[in-house]
This record gives structure tokens, sequence and C-alpha cells, in this order.
């Protein structure tokens, strides 16, 4: 088991625990674990008993279901609570912003068990008699329900992208003369995602080496065998298309493609003419420019009079969303700093949380002046690798910015966002946006919707209006790179291009291993149409630099 599973199997027995109303002081206690251990570096497969003891907020007894769930796989107290929990009220608990004394209240007074149930308790204004549930809540849980029900069945592209290179390389272990490839929206890098889809080109008959591995539907899809295929070491649908090794460029073009893109590829397109062999030769059978996968969701895209060269990782020169353990961060300043200049960047921008967001242990201005001093010495030490000072102020009510002027003015660089107040209808929100990137000392705009991928919808916004005041201020508009997140959307971004407003893919890292989700902001960014020249962090550090400096 990874840190990660490990740490949500304490998270999951809190809530439980929660839910039927058990001691507050063991909750507290797992949910300290919880996140301890998700943050932990080292994978505790491969700590001792000794080590793993000394891990803090780990005693004697947590101490223990880490070994039951590193020796055994499952916990035997956790699995005693699922047993006694409903499953609909297990899978109430993942609702975003539902929290387990409102879930107890709908069990316990309404009976309510699963969330079907609960949507029609809403929808019928029978809440409304229970403490705490008045109809502003009633309103914002029926919002929430809907939206979970809307994305059930579905997963986040990092979530899917180990199992897909996993099933690729079983697959060509088992048809190892077959041309084995990602098809669908998986290989279009689509955010979000329903199912895993593969395509093989082979002549010949493969149902008896697939059933050595998975259990295998078969079904028929425009002519071709389709395999659906299931793993016993996940319930992440597969579905397998075969053609010949002939077509396999053809096949491949039109597995790809959206419906709407597709339309328009293929208007003019003989399909009887199909052993078409790489994909090259379908886009120039039929006079089309050849756009790369990421780019064959929007059909406006054939139309565009030179394809850009999209933005690669080698492009990208520094990191500009990094905490530390001066706020939320799981590692400190100088280990954050030795790590970015290891993985070859020219410059980092270290963006703690301002002082109102008490709830990530936010800066104070003592605390302020400490960390600035700490950079000017990692400076001297680390040059020419640059630290820049900048702060993730977060944006207030009003569209003020977080800390007195005189302070904002002694950054390098500022990221405005919001945390808090997420509950604004669209006019509010973007006139708030508004105000905060009118700030002069604003650079960039952190996460413009403040969405959670498959969680959280985000906070409605003008998005045309909100890019053109950041044109107008010269802002740039963070790309924020976390799987959760990948705000700004990448529909929005050739607006922003076009108006003249720079990229900024950061990671919003709050560890070393955080980094790393810049490979997802990339991944969108390029389905966007963004290139190296309209990246803010792809600047040289010089240039940088100056940039900062307008």
């Amino acid at each position: 088991m990874t840190n990660k599973e490990i740490a949500k199997s304490f998270q999951l027995l809190g809530q439980l625990m929660e839910l039927h109303g058990e001691n507050p002081y063991k909750i507290r206690s797992y949910d300290k674990a919880y996140r301890t251990l998700r943050s932990w570096e080292r994978p505790l497969t491969e700590m001792n008993d000794d080590e793993i003891a000394a891990i803090p907020g780990v005693g004697k007894a947590i101490y223990g279901k880490i070994k039951e769930l590193l020796g055994q796989g499952e916990m035997k107290t956790l699995e005693r609570y699922r047993i006694q929990t409903p499953e609909g009220i297990q899978e109430m608990i993942g609702i975003k912003g539902f929290g387990a004394k409102k879930i107890r209240t709908i069990w316990r007074d309404l009976e309510i068990e699963s969330v079907g149930e609960l949507l029609y308790a809403v929808n019928e204004n029978r809440l409304l008699e229970l403490k705490g549930f008045g109809q502003k809540t009633q309103e914002d849980l029926k919002q929430k329900l809907e939206y979970f029900q809307q994305s059930k069945n579905q997963y986040r592209y990092a979530t899917l992208e180990a199992v897909a290179a996993q099933t690729i390389a079983e697959l060509q272990t088992l048809l190892p003369n077959a041309r084995i490839e990602l098809t669908g929206a998986i290989r279009r890098k689509m955010p979000v995602l329903s199912e895993i889809e593969v395509l093989v080109g082979t002549n010949a008959p493969i149902a008896t080496e697939l059933a050595q591995q998975f259990e295998v539907e078969v079904l028929q899809k425009d002519h071709l065998d389709v395999f659906l295929l299931k793993n016993e070491s996940s319930n992440i649908p597969i579905k397998m298309y075969t053609c010949s090794p002939q077509s396999f460029g053809y096949h491949q073009v039109v597995q790809t493609g959206s419906v709407a893109f597709n339309e328009v590829l293929f208007e003019s397109f003989d399909r009887t003419d199909t052993n078409l062999q790489e994909e090259a030769e379908v886009f120039q059978h039929i006079n089309a420019p050849f756009l790369p996968p990421e780019l064959r969701d929007d059909p406006d895209n054939l139309s565009l009079d030179t394809i850009p060269t999209l933005i690669v990782a080698d492009d990208l020169k520094g990191v500009l969303h990094v905490h530390t353990t001066f706020s939320d961060g799981a590692h400190t300043l100088a280990e954050m700093a030795n790590y970015v200049k290891s993985l070859g960047y020219e410059y980092l921008g270290i963006t703690d949380h301002s002082k109102s967001a008490f709830y990530a242990n936010g800066l104070k201005l003592d605390r302020l002046q400490e960390q600035w001093q700490a950079i000017d010495e990692l400076n001297k030490e680390l040059a020419p690798f640059k630290i820049f000072k900048g702060i993730e102020s977060d944006i207030l009510a009003n569209g003020s910015l977080d800390y007195e002027d005189e302070i904002l003015a002694q950054f390098d660089f500022i990221i405005a966002s919001i945390h808090s107040n997420l509950k604004m209808d669209e006019q509010k929100a973007t006139q708030r946006l508004i105000n905060a990137i009118e700030h002069p000392r604003t650079t960039v705009l952190g996460h413009p919707t403040g969405r959670l991928l498959l969680s959280r919808k985000g906070y409605p916004i003008n998005h045309l209006a909100v890019i053109d005041a950041c044109a107008a201020n010269g802002v740039a508009i963070e790309l924020n790179a976390n799987p959760y997140r990948l705000d700004l959307d990448w529909t929005w971004i050739p607006y922003a291009i076009e108006k003249g407003v720079m990229i900024a893919i950061n990671p919003d890292a709050h560890s070393k291993q955080g980094i790393h989700d810049m490979h997802y902001g990339l991944q969108v960014a390029r389905k966007g149409l963004l290139t190296k020249s309209m990246c803010l962090n792809a600047m040289e550090l010089q240039d940088f630099s100056k940039w900062l400096r307008r």
C-alpha cells in the first residue's frame, strides 16, 4: 500500500467514527495521522518498525493499525465500522462540503441511507425541519448532490495514467506481435475520464490470450470487435478495439477524435478507403493538417492557418507556486529549493499562504521577515539558481488583497487567489476577481474558479471579463497543474492567448513530489494551444526577472 492509501484509511476511520458519535479525541488522533502520513515522503513499506513508531503523532494504537494495513491490507477497526455503516451513508462522505455531522443528522433523524433518497428528500423540502438545515443550506446541498451524481464513475486523468500504462504493458506481454496504443479521451489527455481505451492492431485471434489476464466481454461497434476487459486488481473500465495492422492509422484517428471533431474531419472522406497504416496518411488523404492527439477535441483546430509549436517540458524554466513548512507545506524552504534546482529548473517562486489563511498557517509579518531572510541566505548559497519572494495572497470578499500595500510592495511577485466565500453569484465573483486583478501589485491570478475536479464545481465567473481584465492590467493567469484543479480550464487558454495574457503553469506544490504535477498542467496547456512564448515560467531567468520589474 502507498502512504496515501494508508493515510486515507485513517481519514475514513475518523469520518465513520464521527458518524457513530464516537470519542472526539480518537477521531482527532486519526485525522492527525491522516495529515501526517499523506505527506510522509519515505514509503512506509520501506521502513522498519522502530522508524514507523518514531513518526510524529504515531502512538501505539496507530502504529498497530499501520502494521495491520502493511501486513494484511486491511484494518480490523475500519472494517468493523464499514460493516456497521450503510453503503449509501459511506458514499455521502465523498460529497465535498457535506460533513459527518450533517450526514449523521439526516441518517439518525430522517433514516435516509442513500444519495438518491437524500436528493428526493431535498426536492421535497424535508430537510428544513432539521436543526442546521435552512433553505440556503438545503439548496446548496441539492447542487452538491446533483454534481456528485453526475461525477460518479468518472476519474481524474492522473488516477488512470499509471493504470493505463500498466494495461498497455500487460497487453503487450500477452500479445507480443500486436501493435498496441492508447486511444480515445485518455489519448487526448482529457482531465476527466470514464474509461481507459486501447486500440490493438492484429490479424490473429486473441480471446484466449486475453482470458489469461482479464475477465472478457465481447461487443461489436462500427464493424470492430470491442473487448470489455476487467482486471482483478482494478474496477476501472477498459475498452479495447481491434483492427488489422494495415488499417491501424485510420482506426486510431477515428477512435481518438471527439465526436464533434470527427464529424468535421471525415465530412468528405471515402469510408471504403480505410487501409491506412499511419495517422499522418489519414490527414494527408483528406488534405487536412496533422494534429497531435490532444488537439482533436475542438473541430475549430482543423481550420488553423498554421499548427503552433506546442509547449513541451524542456521549455519550462521555473516553478512559481510552491508552499513550504512556513505555511502548510510538507518540506522546508531549503528542501524545496534544492529539489527544484536538482530537477534542472533555473528559478523558484515561494508562495506560502498569506495571513488571512489561518487554516493553512498563513504568514504573519514576523514570520514573513524570517522567511525573507532565509531566502536571501539560500540565494547566496544556490546562485545562479534564484528564489523569488512571493506569496499566495488571499483575495478577500471585496476583492482586496491580504496584507497592507507597504507589505505587498516588498514581494517579488504575488499570486492572488480565492480560498473563502466560494458561494458568490457570477456577478459578485467576477467583480471580486477583477478588483484583485486591478491591484497594482497582483502578478498572477491563481486558480480562477476554485474548482476541484469531481469534487467541487467551482464558483461561476465571466471568463471573458476576467481575461480581459488581466490583459488590461498585465496580469498573468495561472493554469494550476494540480490534477484535482487544472484551473484555468484549457478551453479558455486560446482566448487568453488572443488577448496577450501570459499563462503560468504552476504545480501549487505542498511537497517535493507535488512539483511533478507540472506534468499534468503541461498536458492541458497543450490542449489549449499554449506555446513557449506565451508561458510565463518558460521565460529564462533573466527575462523573467525583467518581466517582474515592469
